[in-house]
């Protein structure tokens, strides 16, 4: 726009139009409310209206009033808090997806004095406090307290660690306050906030970065079962845990390196979001109780899938490598999971998903050799590591702004969080000293189902909100 047009129109507030709350130019070049003393020249009302207007983009495209944050896609300093993401989910929940080889190495070598079931407690309240301490890790994340969330987490998780690896032969309380309590609470703290943290560097393809992010949990799943399996048989178990503990310690020094906060704008600080106003949502609601179910069935097979092969005298090599299997496909269905929600939706994609996967799970009572155990291991970790990351991005888009991601996520996890530490005790006790597996196969798998439906009726509600069907 040329000085000129600038000057016959210095009267004329252009900041609602910047911030977007005014009229449209041509009212504000109506007859009736422009001043008589702005010259308009040979130009036309219409003519200088779209001068105006273009006026407006510059300062909204420039954030000339500081009223607008923008929000870049990514960047440098993006790619990097990712790759730390990674490397902290990679070392703490995908050690926590390790534990699998616990449940079997101390079923029938460690913990020889304890049942089953109470001897899954020790993995189930492990996985609980990731999903439990979601509420309060979520809200100081909110709060900026985000690096000070990582460093005492990861300190905590890497320390208790070392402590497993000093616990007796069937000193049962050992194994729990270390491994149970220690690592659960170290992971608590940092599972949110990496998860969360895709959401301020990323826009358009933010269920991409948490995908990739979540990678990270699948291929710690991946790699420490094979260590273990490994190092349990040739070094023993203190040696064994204390090897994979420098790993972790390495992954998690590198990890807090790497990870940056969203430079700061100039913005207003949004407001707390209002937890109460939460639960004045169906549809929220519906989704506490779909992630409390899904909590409840979809970690069967970490648990006891191995257990489940070495019993039915599957190839011994190959069962302690059903979890790295697992896992792998794991790795897959969360990038490619959320790749596609980008696109079509995370809702629409969740609901089959996580049908699917209660049918795999059904499937567990197919295994017999070690072509079934492949392909029930395939099939069951794409489609669970696709349910988790899309699970977090489908809580995502209910949140009405980036500000309340944090405190959205972590209520429903901490709620839902009950479901991880009574599954594995549950599924323990319907299985028996007998080994009756059918039990608990079909209590989890049912589950699933339900809590597919649920996801049906949460979309219906969602589409009829925002009145559209990619959701």
């Amino acid at each position: 726009m040329d000085a000129q047009s600038i000057a016959r129109v210095n009267h004329i507030s252009l900041l609602p139009l910047a911030v977007g709350e005014g009229v449209k130019a041509n009212n504000l070049l109506d007859s009736e409310t422009l001043p008589k003393h702005i010259v308009v020249g040979t130009e036309s009302k219409a003519e200088l209206g779209i001068k105006v207007n273009s006026l407006a983009d510059d300062f909204r495209s420039k954030n000339m009033f500081g009223t607008m944050p923008i929000q870049k896609e990514g960047g440098l300093r993006g790619w990097m808090t990712i790759a730390g993401a990674w490397l902290i989910q990679f070392s703490t929940f995908g050690y926590v997806y390790s534990y699998g080889v616990y449940q079997d190495y101390y079923t029938r070598v460690f913990l020889t004095n304890h049942s089953p079931s109470s001897i899954a407690w020790i993995g189930s309240f492990q996985l609980m406090m990731p999903f439990a301490l979601g509420l309060i890790s979520g809200k100081l994340f909110d709060a900026g307290y985000f690096h000070h969330l990582i460093f005492l987490g990861s300190v905590i998780f890497t320390f208790s660690l070392f402590m497993v690896s000093l616990a007796q032969p069937d000193h049962y309380y050992q194994i729990f306050l270390s491994q149970g309590l220690g690592m659960g609470i170290g992971i608590g703290l940092v599972f949110v906030p990496t998860a969360s943290i895709c959401a301020h560097h990323f826009k358009r393809r933010k269920a991409l970065a948490t995908g990739i992010v979540f990678s990270g949990s699948s291929a710690g799943g991946m790699v420490f079962p094979i260590m273990l399996n490994h190092l349990l048989a040739s070094k023993g178990y203190a040696n064994a845990v204390r090897y994979t503990a420098y790993i972790v310690l390495g992954c998690l020094t590198i990890g807090n390196l790497l990870m940056r906060k969203p430079l700061a704008t100039n913005a207003q600080k949004p407001p707390p979001p209002m937890i109460a106003s939460f639960f004045k949502e169906p549809e929220y609601l519906m989704t506490i109780l779909g992630s409390f179910l899904m909590f409840y069935g979809i970690f069967f097979p970490v648990v006891y899938l191995q257990l489940y092969a070495v019993l039915h005298e599957v190839d011994g090599n190959l069962a302690f490598y059903s979890l790295a299997i697992l896992n792998a496909c794991s790795f897959v269905g969360r990038i490619f999971g959320n790749f596609f929600a980008d696109t079509y939706g995370a809702w629409n994609l969740l609901i089959p998903t996580t049908a699917i996967a209660g049918g795999t799970i059904w499937a567990v009572l197919g295994v017999h050799d070690e072509a079934t155990l492949i392909v029930v291991a395939m099939v069951y970790g794409f489609f669970s590591g696709a349910w988790l990351s899309l699970s977090f991005a489908a809580l995502g888009s209910l949140a009405q702004s980036p500000s309340e991601i944090g405190a959205r996520t972590g209520l429903v996890l901490a709620i839902s969080s009950l479901g991880c530490l009574f599954a594995a005790p549950t599924q323990g006790a319907l299985l028996t000293r007998t080994y009756l597996w059918i039990r608990p196969i079909a209590f989890s798998s049912t589950l699933l189902f339900v809590a597919a439906l649920l996801g049906v009726l949460i979309r219906s509600r969602i589409v009829a909100k925002k009145g559209t069907a990619r959701v």
